[in-house]
């Protein structure tokens, strides 16, 4: 079953995962709202995912990011029942898969929706092309058409020439391209990716952040992607929910997480991240003052503020600001220094302008 544009990709209700003895009667009582000491102290049980929702759209990149112990791994694989949740509800493609027989879950781990992981998990007695079309043999797809297709991701993720290649023969980058390739191959509605690159070499892990933004912009795939990193999860995520103790306690765009941190935890989090790195035109500009002139440069308010800065620099007029067509507002370079000047980790920008 397909996901139309205009429904939602993977919806989650309410999704609790418990783990000790006594699981489903603290399940059944007040106590799996205790903090997670005292909830451990009191009846021997971790609250692993507590309490969550959220929905993701058909094509979009969506980031569950933490620290270890956070509950985000946890949360990925109960969305496909690699861990059974304890409660809650969770539908992919409008499915709920809480209901779905061992068949039919099966079909949904072949056919609709793929992983990849940190630890690659290649055979290494088969080549790279058998590697690629495991998924396709698992479906009963013959060897000429399974070699074909993943002849043609090989070449999508850059591996052409290394079809027969043994995964020991690769590098660690190389050998997570053939793990994309892999869950790639069976053309899935849903990709989600936990921590796949935390072990690799950060300029590697530069290489996949990346080669997963190229993937997407050219194959369009709904992509739920884990981390504890919070650069990646800016870089990668067109909204992030940021976990702790197994709630989700902020969920929003990178410009949201950012400019607006829910909670001390979040702004701890984002604290250095420079926000002129982030936050958009349409974050600072305002309505023009009577008089102002307004035959200055045009930028789209989806502008980040740091590219505004050169366009300021090289005019004495304020910027009109537009969104989707429409005045938003301006923004001159007294705004942008303003701004600026709070930004410990952006004085150069800040000289820039001077």
């Amino acid at each position: 079953m397909g996901v139309s544009p205009d429904s939602t990709a993977i919806e989650v209700e309410g999704l609790w995962k418990i783990f000790g003895p006594t699981a489903e009667k603290v399940l059944r009582c007040d106590d799996r709202f205790l903090e997670p000491a005292a909830l451990r102290e009191k009846t021997g049980c971790t609250a692993a995912v507590r309490d969550v929702s959220f929905t993701v759209r058909p094509g979009e990149v969506f980031v569950v990011m933490g620290l270890s112990g956070s509950g985000k791994s946890t949360l990925v694989r109960c969305l496909t029942r690699l861990i059974e949740p304890s409660a809650g509800v969770i539908r992919i493609g409008g499915e709920d898969v809480g209901q779905a027989s061992p068949a039919r879950l099966r079909d949904l781990r072949r056919h609709r929706v793929s992983m990849v992981f940190q630890h690659f998990g290649l055979l290494p007695h088969r080549r790279v092309i058998d590697n690629v079309g495991y998924g396709l043999e698992i479906q009963g797809v013959g060897r000429a058409a399974r070699h074909a297709r993943a002849g043609e991701i090989l070449s999508l993720v850059g591996l052409d020439g290394h079809a027969d290649a043994y995964p020991d023969q690769l590098s660690g980058g190389m050998q997570q391209r053939v793990g994309l390739a892999r869950a790639l191959a069976v053309d899935p509605e849903v990709m989600l990716f936990d921590e796949p690159f935390s072990a690799l070499d950060p300029l590697i892990r530069r290489d996949m952040q990346a080669e997963v933004i190229r993937l997407h912009r050219e194959v369009g795939k709904t992509m739920v992607f884990i981390t504890h990193d919070l650069s990646e999860a800016l870089k990668l995520g067109e909204r992030i929910a940021i976990m702790r103790a197994g709630s989700i306690v902020q969920l929003g765009t990178p410009e949201e997480l950012v400019g607006a941190p829910a909670d001390d935890y979040v702004a701890d989090f984002v604290r250095d991240v420079p926000r002129s790195h982030v936050l958009t035109l349409r974050w600072i500009c305002r309505p023009p003052e009577p008089g102002e002139p307004l035959d200055g440069p045009e930028l789209p308010a989806s502008t980040v503020i740091k590219d505004a800065v050169a366009v300021a620099s090289a005019t004495s007029r304020p910027i009109r600001v537009v969104d989707e067509g429409e005045p938003a507002g301006v923004v001159d370079r007294v705004d942008l220094l303003t701004f600026l000047s709070g930004q410990d980790t952006d004085q150069q920008a800040v000289q820039a302008t001077t």
